[in-house]
C-alpha cells in the first residue's frame, strides 16, 4: 500500500530487512493459513464436527499473537482478524449444521461479515486496510512500522487507505449477496463448484485491483512530491540575493 503523496519530511521508507520480512511472512502464511486448514482437515478426517473442528484451529491464529507479542511487543492485528473470523465460520456453521443449503451459503455469511467491517471501519479512527497494508507493506521492524504509521498524516494516504477499504468491502458484500442468491437458485451440486470459484475469483481481482491502484497512486505521489520539490527549489532561488 502507498500514499498519494510522498512524505517532504520523511527522508524515505527504511530498508527492509529481507530475513526479518521473511520470517514474518512464515510465521503469518503459517499460523493464519496453513496451520487452521490443517488442523481442520485433519480433525474432520477423524469425525470431528466441523464446529469442533472450527473452534479448535483458531488457536493457531493466538499462538501467532503470542509469538508476535514476544518477539515485537504489539498485537498482530491480522491474527486477530482471522481468529475472529474463524469463531464467525464456527458459529454459521453450528446454526447451519442441519441444512446441505446453509451449509454451502456459510462462507457467504463470512465473507459478508468481512465486508461489512470493512465498511465499519471507515468511520473508525483509521480503516482496515490501514492495518493489512502495515502488515504485507513492512517487515514488521519497529522503523518499518513507524514510517508507514507516519504516512497518515498525508490526506494522500488517508484517502488511498479509505478508497481500498471501500472497494474490498463492496466487493465482498456484493459477492456474499450474490452467492447466497445462487444458492437458493441453483442445485446443491452446482453450487458445490461454483462457490469456491466465486470466493477466490472475487479474492484474486481485488488483490490484482490493490496492486495496480497502489502502484498508480504511488507514481501520482511521486509526481507530486518531484513538483513541489521543483517549485521549492525555484522559490528559494528567486528569492535568494543577487
Amino acid at each position: 500500500m502507498s500514499a498519494q503523496e510522498v512524505p517532504a519530511a520523511q527522508s524515505g521508507p527504511p530498508a527492509r530487512s529481507g530475513a526479518a520480512a521473511a520470517i514474518g511472512w512464515i510465521l503469518t502464511i503459517g499460523f493464519n493459513v496453513v496451520a487452521p486448514i490443517l488442523t481442520y482437515n485433519m480433525l474432520t478426517d477423524r469425525g470431528w464436527s466441523e464446529f469442533a473442528a472450527l473452534l479448535l484451529s483458531g488457536a493457531w491464529p493466538v499462538v501467532d499473537s503470542v509469538v508476535h507479542l514476544a518477539w515485537r511487543r504489539k498485537v498482530d492485528e491480522f491474527a486477530v482478524v482471522t481468529l475472529v473470523f474463524l469463531v464467525i465460520t464456527a458459529l454459521v456453521t453450528l446454526i447451519g449444521a442441519h441444512s446441505a443449503r446453509a451449509l454451502l451459503i456459510k462462507d457467504s455469511g463470512v465473507t459478508g461479515l468481512f465486508g461489512v467491517l470493512c465498511i465499519a471501519t471507515l468511520f473508525a479512527p483509521r480503516p482496515l486496510m490501514f492495518y493489512f497494508g502495515r502488515k504485507f507493506g513492512t517487515d514488521g521492524t519497529t522503523e518499518g512500522v513507524a514510517y508507514f504509521n507516519g504516512l497518515w498524516q498525508y490526506p494522500g494516504f488517508r484517502s488511498a487507505m479509505r478508497r481500498m477499504t471501500t472497494v474490498w468491502g463492496i466487493a465482498y458484500l456484493a459477492e456474499a449477496c450474490l452467492r447466497v442468491a445462487l444458492a437458493f437458485l441453483l442445485s446443491v451440486d452446482t453450487m458445490v463448484v461454483l462457490s469456491p470459484v466465486l470466493i477466490y475469483g472475487v479474492l484474486v481481482s481485488l488483490i490484482f485491483w490493490t496492486i495496480r491502484f497502489s502502484k498508480r497512486t504511488q507514481a501520482e505521489g511521486e509526481a507530486r512530491a518531484a513538483a513541489l520539490a521543483s517549485a521549492t527549489a525555484a522559490t528559494a532561488g528567486s528569492a535568494a540575493p543577487a
